[in-house]
């Protein structure tokens, strides 16, 4: 009997989960840890909503199976999301299927389009399903730059020409988790017709669509006429409408891919929980203020984090999106590499941020810092961190040394 199972054998250790560990036992402890590490929303959803929910779940007939698809009203309700938000139409039928958050969704694609042996192009770094979706299904990664910049266009360029076999699926996602990059709408055309003519699939994460700062919001690519023909996207609930764990997402595209990904899901579950899909139905169809509400917020959070990290001696670029920073390992202490500075971080700032590695080797070198919690907490996690960095001898903003 082979105790070495074939798909735990593809798995590297979980990097993120040294810290996650370390965070757990000093909570335990005790000890007041900031956790900017997870991106676990600290909101509750709109109060019609959970509202909703409670009634329906007073239904004696809500507690059977639901359908795996989705119930028809919550992929009508996806549909017309599509139509306001950016004027796409697209057929709830056969262009939606309902997921328990865009995570397994691409699990589950993953599990019904691949075959062991092909190749997936998926961003380095990137949010782990990305690529282990594919790599539990079998298929080899080859990783190409997540930066939107030329150099993105000749890897991709460089996998299709020398790759064997060649690349038959790309995974996209911005706003990207965890650079917080952002793509303009010129991009994806640019993708659709490349995706067209070397026969790729397009699966693009849009988990992130509302959180968009300084007036720019993020586009669908299947704004791009003919879009549909390559791609499917998906979305979530969970940091829009903070419902992260009710997990609903959706799958939005192409009729090939959603039925392969339909017919999946029919093997795998029944769908989640009617009474939370019917919730889900009221968040999408009714008032939409707490849109712009969680919007606002993230955006002043992620003001408040750059301010006061930076004058404790931390520069950290502002996104332009999502409810991350994506930080450079302060200059001094870069050597250190992400994931001992985050152990540090977590020892002694009593910190938690997410170590860079931990979404691929290109990742070395930054954090990944979730804007969970409120205003006050960043603060204070910003003045622990100074003492961290007077500690370890960073030069203070004004230039002079931190320590005597």
């Amino acid at each position: 009997m082979s105790e070495e199972f074939y798909r735990i054998k593809r798995l590297p250790p979980y990097v993120i989960a040294e810290v996650n560990a370390m965070r757990a036992a000093a909570r335990a402890a005790g000890e007041d840890i900031i956790d900017l590490g997870m991106g676990n929303p600290d909101l509750p959803p709109p109060p019609h909503v959970i509202e909703k929910l409670c009634e329906v779940a007073q239904k004696p007939d809500a507690h059977g199976y639901s359908q795996s698809k989705g119930i028809p009203g919550l992929r009508k309700a996806q549909a017309n999301y599509y139509a306001r938000r950016f004027g796409v139409d697209v057929d709830p039928e056969t262009e939606v299927v309902v997921t328990m958050g865009s995570k397994e969704g691409l699990a589950s694609l993953a599990t019904a389009i691949t075959a062991p042996g092909d190749v997936v192009l998926a961003p380095n770094p990137s949010y782990p399903i990305h690529t282990f979706g594919f790599i539990i299904a079998g298929a080899t990664i080859r990783s190409v730059p997540a930066t939107p910049d030329e150099n993105y266009w000749r890897s991709l360029d460089r996998a299709m020409a020398f790759t064997v076999p060649r690349p038959s699926i790309l995974v996209v996602n911005y706003p990207s988790n965890p650079t917080a990059e952002t793509v303009d709408l010129a991009f994806y055309e640019r993708l659709v017709a490349w995706a067209k003519e070397n026969k790729v699939w397009i699966l693009s994460d849009l988990a992130y669509s509302e959180l968009y700062f300084d007036g720019n919001p993020t586009p669908s690519i299947l704004q791009v006429p003919g879009a549909k023909d390559v791609a499917i996207e998906f979305t979530s609930m969970s940091k829009t409408y903070s419902m992260a764990g009710w997990r609903m997402g959706f799958a939005v595209g192409n009729k090939k891919l959603i039925a392969a990904m339909t017919r999946v899901k029919s093997y795998l579950d029944y769908g989640a929980f009617t009474p939370i899909q019917a919730a889900a139905c009221a968040a999408l169809n009714g008032p939409q203020d707490i849109v712009q509400k969680n919007r606002e917020l993230y955006h002043k959070r992620r003001d408040v984090l750059v301010e006061s990290f930076g004058r404790a001696g931390w520069d950290i670029p502002p996104a332009r999106a999502s409810m991350f920073c994506w930080a450079p390992l302060p200059p001094a202490l870069k050597d250190m590499g992400s994931l001992e500075f985050s152990k540090q971080l977590l020892s002694h700032a009593k910190v938690a941020v997410a170590p860079g590695v931990g979404y691929g080797e290109d990742g070395e070198g930054f954090v990944r810092i979730a804007m969970v919690e409120n205003e006050q907490r960043l603060r204070q996690a910003a003045r622990n961190v100074k003492k961290y960095l007077q500690s370890m001898g960073v030069n203070t903003p004004s230039g002079k040394s931190a320590v005597g």
